[in-house]
């Protein structure tokens, strides 16, 4: 009975985690509604845009935060989870998708606006934002192209 109740389970849809964008807060961390809840993109680091504790403004934060900002405004993202839900200071950890199906966090690497970070459990695309980096150093995009020194 145990096998069936788990089969059944299975063979039912997935319910989509569909939010609109309420804000976002710099290039890696964005507030979406129903409910209300602060998201850390899974898998990327994008720079400071602003001084806070021990951290100090990164070269290109402004520029990765108003991207993500431009990609953003005014849309619906849909969320996938990885093996844990939240980090240490209780933002939700997702990958985040458009509504045409562009990962997010990946394109972030892509185009050189993050850099790839990855925490374990939570290594469900590492192979690939590791390429996509790869790739953006390659072909100098982003904070790849110049130092900042």
């Amino acid at each position: 009975m145990k096998n069936l109740f788990a089969f059944i389970l299975f063979l039912l849809p997935v319910t989509a985690d569909i939010r609109p964008v309420l804000r976002v807060v710099d290039g890696d961390t964005i507030w979406v509604s129903e409910p209300e809840e602060k998201i850390r993109l899974i898998g990327i680091d994008a720079p400071e845009t602003r001084n806070t504790g021990k951290k100090q403004i990164g070269y290109y934060g402004k520029e990765a935060s108003d991207y993500l900002k431009a990609r953003l405004k005014g849309k619906k993202v849909r969320l996938e989870y990885d093996v844990q839900r939240y980090d240490i200071y209780r933002r939700t950890l997702a990958y985040v998708y458009l509504e045409d199906g562009t990962m997010i966090n990946a394109e972030l690497v892509r185009l050189g606006y993050a850099t790839v970070m990855t925490v374990a459990p939570n290594v469900k695309y590492a192979d690939k934002f590791i390429l996509l980096q790869q790739e953006a150093r390659k072909k100098k995009r982003g904070l790849w192209a110049v130092s900042p020194y």
